[in-house]
């Protein structure tokens, strides 16, 4: 197994049929915090989202992908880089949003993790990345297809809320890899668990 921490974020990396399901359950859980004799009270979770932030992303679940702006594209990367989050590396056809044969149990395993107890009733980011093959505004789109096709596969067959799923595309401005930009690294979905279930669907 190839499961690696990148260095900014603390992400959990995994290749396409190398993410088990213990794996991405784990780095989507939210760590715990040891319990503390101080005067704070509140879920010992990692830092939820603050008042600001709940109402943003309660404002962007549910909408389609490509209506969101670029300044709503920023700010949900911004919200999400300190909530645990797993980069798959799914591959899709090429020049498609099809996602591939050998990726489809990276998925199945995903929509599996995502129904757990554990983390049902969490709003989670689903963004699509694209290496730096090609035009800005083509990878942008095309980022945004792979997102919802990933999205679409894990409503139709693991029944999740659609609006429980918010759908990004980055196209090839987060490059993974920005000294290899055409590496397949670069050619991933990422999933963040944004921890928001009081705002979730139960």
């Amino acid at each position: 197994m190839t499961v690696g921490a990148a260095l900014s974020l603390g992400t959990i990396a995994a290749r396409a049929g190398d993410a088990t399901e213990d794996q991405i359950l784990k780095a989507l859980t939210p760590e715990k915090k040891p319990l503390t004799r101080g005067l704070s009270v509140g879920p010992q979770t990692s830092p939820g989202l603050n008042a600001d932030q709940a109402k943003f992303v309660q404002s962007v679940r549910g909408r389609a992908t490509r209506s969101l702006s670029t300044a709503e594209r920023e700010e949900i990367a911004t919200i999400v880089q300190d909530k645990p989050k797993i980069d798959l590396e799914i591959n899709f056809d090429y020049n498609s949003a099809d996602i591939s044969a050998k990726s489809i149990p990276s998925v199945q395993a995903l929509g599996r993790v995502l129904v757990n107890p554990e983390l049902k009733g969490s709003t989670f980011v689903v963004a699509g990345h694209t290496d730096a093959a090609g035009g800005e505004e083509y990878n942008q789109g095309l980022s945004e297809r792979r997102a919802d096709a990933i999205k679409r596969y894990l409503v139709d067959k693991y029944g999740i809320n659609g609006s429980d799923l918010v759908t990004v595309g980055y196209g090839k401005s987060k490059l993974k890899d920005p000294s290899q930009p055409m590496s397949e690294a670069n050619r991933r979905v990422q999933v963040v668990n944004m921890e928001n279930k009081t705002t979730a669907s139960k």
